[in-house]
């Protein structure tokens, strides 16, 4: 037998519980986690996980990596870098939220862990061009993209709720400092491994353009409408001229952005993200999660990158530009309420009557 890969999951959340739950499962790999706000509680108790993949699991938590020497757990990076008697991790699964207008951005977290030429660097992430900083940032290491459909949430410390079937689409972003065909073996070792329990719907696609771009449909559109409105994606259906006003226009402007770019993406596609979750279900997702949780938004990979690329190719987008305009303030008051943007001092002055 080959040995199993040594991989890093960087963001534990709803959906980099269920990787590492999944990667273990198939026995190609052992998974060193990091967690942040999570760690005391899961060093402490495990993962609670309910799973329509899985089952239900209890105190779970990753195995120890290769050779033993990485801890199943940590709260910060390992220093592979920096230590070369550390083994190196052959994969990294970031699957935090991709927030860049909130620093440091994912390159600089991970930089510790990547080793140049070896490490493959795999983005469970959402929205636009989000591996053009780590292009950048690691010229000699494949960068996979993987486009996750899962419904998963962790509703609270290291207790997770996974009832939508984990399905992915993985693919290589091609650099062009790297050989094609090293960029397609490391997407299709990763594969492999992440399909060897049979729980997961793994699939290889070489074109990741064209799976984020109809992804957008859902996450740009009804991800942000949600989010803005407070309505999860049942509830928007429900209310008064809520699709045909906002949601449909907005997915249109998408496509058109995406066949502007290369993508052809049917029509049909519309009606089958509006509706791609069940209406009772009353799902809120992932923006919405966010805001309530009173963390930040995915607001530039998600609606700003593909608002820049479709007004630049010449695609009106008046929808998603107020979507847009609409989600950056909500963010900038977000900042506000951390303390991370400084206003004037209110003035007590007297109004003249």
């Amino acid at each position: 037998m080959s040995p199993k890969s040594n991989v890093l999951l960087f963001g534990s959340g709803g959906v980099g519980t269920i990787a590492a739950l999944n990667l273990e499962a198939g026995g190609q790999a052992n998974v060193t986690a990091v967690l942040r706000s999570n760690f005391a509680h899961v060093q402490k108790n495990g993962f609670h996980i309910k799973s329509c993949d899985h089952g239900t699991v209890t105190g779970w938590k990753p195995s120890k990596s290769l050779y033993q020497i990485h801890p199943p757990l940590v709260n910060s990076v390992p220093d592979t870098y920096g230590d070369p008697t550390l083994p190196a991790f052959d994969f990294i699964v970031c699957s935090t939220k991709n927030v860049p207008d909130n620093p440091p951005g994912l390159a600089e977290q991970i930089k510790p862990a990547v080793t140049p030429g070896h490490t493959t660097i795999v983005l469970l992430q959402n929205g636009l061009n989000i591996e053009k900083p780590l292009f950048a940032a690691f010229p000699t290491n494949p960068v996979l993209s993987g486009v996750s459909m899962i419904g998963s949430h962790e509703v609270a410390h290291g207790v997770i709720e996974h009832d939508d079937k984990d399905r992915v689409l993985l693919g290589p972003f091609h650099n062009p400092a790297l050989d094609r065909a090293v960029e397609e073996a490391a997407a299709r070792k990763f594969v492999d491994i992440y399909s060897a329990a049979g729980k997961t719907d793994c699939v290889f696609t070489a074109d990741v353009g064209f799976s984020r771009w109809r992804k957008l449909v859902y996450n740009s559109c009804l991800n942000s409408i949600c989010a803005i409105t407070g309505l999860d994606t049942g509830r928007i259906r429900l209310a008064d001229g809520a699709v045909d006003a906002l949601v449909r226009p907005a997915m249109e402007e998408i496509r058109a952005a995406a066949k502007a770019a290369g993508y052809e993406l049917p029509p049909e596609v519309v009606d089958t993200m509006i509706n791609i979750d069940p209406l009772t279900m009353y799902l809120p997702p992932s923006m919405l999660n966010d805001l309530r949780k009173g963390n930040f938004i995915e607001v530039e990979n998600i609606l700003g990158e593909p608002l820049r690329e479709g007004t630049a190719l010449g695609v009106p987008m008046p929808t998603l530009t107020v979507l847009y305009g609409i989600c950056k303030t909500i963010q900038w008051r977000t900042k506000e309420q951390r303390g991370l943007v400084q206003i004037p001092p209110k003035d007590n002055f007297v109004k003249d009557s």
